[in-house]
């Protein structure tokens, strides 16, 4: 196979233009690993589309040696992401094709810009198109909602942050798209940071040493898991040094766990005046602790709970609902 491929470094003032968190989470750039991923996703896409067989409408419809050149297009505004892995989706089509960038991740595009132009046989192009544009608008939706979200907050302490709830493959693509809009990584997967959720307490509540109080079981949980995370560091793949965070729902459990001394507490649908009421907890007993609010926090709501002092807002939207940002394909034909 030839492939003439042009390649561009990631917009890089985009990509650390939000506030850096004081926790050692990951922050998604374009690698090898969100290679490997979008080619694991695009053989599916193509097992998909064309199972063991072919595109017949246009093999049915096109000379074979038919020429087109064709350009991406934003129908309407939005911030690009996913445009660093497009060679690398080519790639697994397995066909010749030359890949003309015109802008970059990262940027802001108004209606009627032009992405980029693909140039190659018609066949090929017409194959290619729709898992191309899938993936694309796809990250320039999240990485679209993301910079709505960073900008609502601008001018505060917070940053947004991404969660795990994403399409199962998707989970480091759409945290890059996340980076693409301005926004902050959180955990990457269950592997590299200790985060106590309420389903955590409630299986420590059936051992027989658990505290029966619900404050102090939370406060004993952050005690084992700082213990046992030494163990846990430097094998199986484990950073050589994990967060600790745990989830709490009140602002009882919240006093109980500031002594124990967790790297952040997410505060989890906590009211706009309990998380005020715990801002001002954390500053007086532990300033050091990152305090991260959470829970159904929507771009209507948010400005309000930045304005709370908290220092991190985690946003499940960015990912599990996201509105794909209208692309398409302009062909211009080559005789």
């Amino acid at each position: 196979m030839t492939m003439l491929l042009i390649l561009w470094p990631v917009k890089e003032n985009l990509l650390t233009a939000s506030p850096q968190p004081r926790l050692n989470h990951r922050q998604w750039e374009w690698n090898d690993e969100l290679a490997d991923d979008l080619a694991r996703l695009v053989r599916l896409a193509i097992r998909a589309d064309l199972d063991r067989g072919c595109d017949v409408t246009s093999v049915a419809l096109l000379p074979h040696d038919l020429e087109g050149r064709a350009r991406i297009v934003a129908r309407q505004p939005g911030v690009l992401a996913g445009l660093a892995g497009i060679p690398y989706l080519l790639e697994e089509f397995d066909i010749n094709f030359r890949w003309e960038p015109e802008c970059q991740d990262g940027d802001w595009v108004e209606s009627g810009t032009a992405v980029g132009a693909l140039s190659g046989r018609a066949l090929d192009l017409l194959v290619v198109e729709r898992t191309l544009l899938n993936y694309l608008s796809h990250l320039c939706g999240i990485a679209t909602k993301t910079r709505r979200f960073v900008q609502a907050v601008e001018g505060t302490p917070a940053v947004i942050c991404d969660t795990r709830k994403t399409v199962p493959g998707w989970q480091r693509l759409a945290k890059y798209a996340v980076r693409c809009g301005g926004g902050t990584n959180h955990r990457t997967g269950l592997f590299d940071a200790l985060l106590i959720k309420d389903n955590h307490l409630a299986a420590l509540e059936s051992l027989d040493d658990s505290p029966s109080d619900s404050t102090e079981l939370a406060a004993a949980a952050v005690a084992r898991a700082r213990q046992a995370a030494a163990q846990l560091v430097g094998g199986l793949g484990t950073p050589r040094k994990l967060v600790l965070q745990i989830e709490v729902d009140d602002l009882a459990q919240l006093k109980a766990v500031l002594p124990a001394s967790p790297d952040a507490v997410l505060l989890d649908n906590f009211s706009l005046d309990d998380l005020r009421q715990a801002v001002s907890l954390r500053n007086a007993s532990a300033p050091h602790i990152i305090l991260e609010a959470s829970g159904g926090i929507t771009l209507e709501s948010v400005r309000s709970v930045a304005e709370t002092g908290v220092d991190r807002i985690s946003v499940g939207a960015l990912t599990h609902s996201v509105e794909a940002l209208d692309l398409a394909l302009d062909w211009e034909w080559v005789a």
